[in-house]
């Protein structure tokens, strides 16, 4: 969280007109507007807080928010989280926002509950909120959210695995996010329903917070419990390929079918490589962008975004297999993130 100095209360209030968009939890910045950077002068400001500014899908969300905002002539204001689930750092970047006089918000939140007063507040002030990537709970606490549909990301995935063990008996593991997170449980809950299966028929489930390392980890303890397992459905592409380090060791890389979903760089040349069988792509840069147009045209005229705007999904794997729509990892790697 950004520490100010105490200086004089009317040192404050400058700072807060010039200066509010250097306060974040790690670092705020701005891209490039048509009008005077000077408050009052009418030119629109849109606010993008994401997680953390590490990750490289939100990395690209931030570029997708920038080249929105420079082609839309508005500034932009950016803040992160120091870490997932940093959710009072967050609640700090909407209050400095807010009172640098934005006209709308996008957030992924960290916690999708405890973010929600701060939320509301920011509506109270006229604020359009729009949720990206994660929504809230209720999701109904923001105007809009502009997500991956998480659940068909994982049916994806689910339907191609079943396919692809054309009838053998399946091990599963599963290596999945953390207790509560929306993502990791509509995308645990899409890949059960796409493979015909259920909780009963995980052979082995740990949490990893999407990181490799932890993915490694959670594969190892995994197949200490069940060396039979033959499928895996990871989170996302870091904790596949930590699942992958951990077969490997093992002798295990080459008949244990990984799926996975996210559709970064690093994880679509993995399903090149025949690291990772297929996994479901999202589309960062795009929510980002739809959500700055988003504001531009409330600021125009008043008129505010709702629902749920689903930006899209596709499934990329170099090994087709019959009724399960796919990509090959070409596609995947000119659309790929990160």
């Amino acid at each position: 969280m950004s520490r100010t100095t105490r200086l004089s209360s009317s040192l404050l209030r400058a700072a807060a007109i010039t200066g509010i968009a250097a306060l974040s939890l790690t670092a705020c910045g701005s891209g490039s507007g048509s009008g005077s950077a000077s408050a009052g002068s009418g030119e629109v400001k849109v606010g993008l807080i994401t997680k953390t500014d590490t990750n490289p899908f939100f990395v690209k969300m931030k570029e997708g928010a920038q080249e929105a905002a420079k082609t839309e002539g508005v500034k932009l204001m950016t803040a992160a989280g120091k870490f997932d689930g940093d959710n009072a750092g967050q609640v700090t970047a909407i209050e400095n926002m807010v009172a640098a006089g934005v006209k709308g918000i996008l957030i992924t939140p960290s916690d999708s509950k405890a973010i929600v007063p701060a939320i509301e507040k920011a509506k109270a002030k006229g604020v359009l909120v729009i949720a990206l990537d994660t929504p809230t709970e209720p999701q109904s606490a923001v105007d809009a959210l502009f997500a991956t549909d998480n659940l068909k990301a994982g049916e994806l995935i689910g339907e191609y695995a079943k396919a692809a063990m054309k009838g053998k008996t399946a091990k599963i593991a599963a290596l999945d996010l953390a207790p509560g997170v929306s993502v990791g449980i509509q995308r645990h809950d899409g890949f059960l329903k796409g493979f015909g299966a259920t909780d009963k028929d995980v052979a082995c489930a740990q949490d990893t917070g999407g990181d490799q390392a932890k993915g490694q980890t959670a594969m190892e303890n995994c197949l200490q419990k069940e060396p039979d397992i033959n499928v895996v459905y990871t989170i996302n592409e870091p904790a596949a390929l930590g699942a992958y380090t951990a077969l490997k060791a093992k002798g295990r890389e080459k008949d244990v079918l990984i799926v996975s979903v996210d559709g970064g760089c690093t994880g679509t040349q993995a399903v090149k490589d025949g690291k990772i069988a297929a996994t479901s792509q999202q589309y960062p840069l795009k929510m980002a962008a739809e959500g700055v147009k988003a504001v531009v045209a409330f600021a125009k005229d008043g008129k505010k975004a709702s629902g749920y705007t689903d930006t899209g999904v596709t499934l990329i794997t170099d090994k087709a297999q019959d009724g399960v729509t796919s990509k090959d990892t070409a596609y995947g790697l000119e659309n790929c993130w990160g």
